[in-house]
């Protein structure tokens, strides 16, 4: 799925430990995964982790990176 690189990258960053990047990305079970374990530091480490990571793939004309 092609999602914007900015966007993801943000939502990661803020809202990261609840999932939000992933339910932006279209992946539903990562997102509730994150929300089940939000009381947590894992799912922020995880998430902070996915924005960097998604900073480094190239972005097409448009600005979106494939997941």
């Amino acid at each position: 799925m092609e999602v914007n690189k900015i966007i993801y990258i943000l939502l990661a960053f803020f809202l990261g430990s609840f999932g939000v990047h992933k339910f932006y990305a279209g992946k539903n079970m990562q997102g509730l995964l994150h929300i089940l374990f939000c009381w947590t530091a894992i799912p922020h480490i995880l998430a902070i982790i996915s924005g960097v990571l998604v900073a480094f793939k190239p972005a097409d004309s448009n600005g979106n990176v494939t997941l």
